[in-house]
């Protein structure tokens, strides 16, 4: 059985790619630790995922962010144009889990998106003249000095 279980934070942020088939695919990498004799160790993983899967993580996954990869171990091998042989090992993820929530310029853009959306909506007329608050009247008990005293 090849089945691979990590928890890590991305190292950078994921490389989304189209293929010529259409298919997407993305890569990133995977920094997990080990603690082992009071020592920590640091492993980096190099992650592979496609069609939709590669869509969701290129959008919503960024540098720094903690996540559980679940998928199998591959390697793949190639010759270059000078004949040398290379070997590469990944893991070809099948789910992904955001352990730390969305990217923190995610949610600016979604906000700023928001706002200008309530701006574009809305009708004109429905904006008051009045402010939206109205200042304390003379005398009140939250005006600082007595109206005799303001005189």
């Amino acid at each position: 059985m090849n089945k691979v279980f990590l928890t890590g934070r991305l190292t950078r942020d994921p490389e989304l790619r189209s293929l010529a088939s259409g298919k997407a695919v993305t890569q990133f990498s995977l920094a997990t630790n080990e603690y082992a004799g009071g020592k920590e160790r640091t492993e980096y993983h190099n992650i592979v995922t496609w069609d939709r899967l590669a869509e969701i993580c290129g959008q919503f996954l960024g540098k720094a962010q903690q996540v559980a990869i679940e998928g199998r171990i591959q390697t793949r091998s190639w010759d270059d144009d000078r004949g040398t042989r290379h070997w590469k090992t990944e893991i070809v993820a099948s789910n992904v889990e955001m352990l730390s929530g969305r990217k923190k310029k995610d949610y600016e853009a979604q906000s700023a998106a928001e706002a200008l959306e309530a701006h574009a909506t809305a009708k004109p007329g429905d904006e008051d003249d009045e402010p939206s608050f109205a200042p304390p009247r003379e005398g009140s008990p939250s005006d600082p000095l007595p109206v005799e005293a303001a005189a």
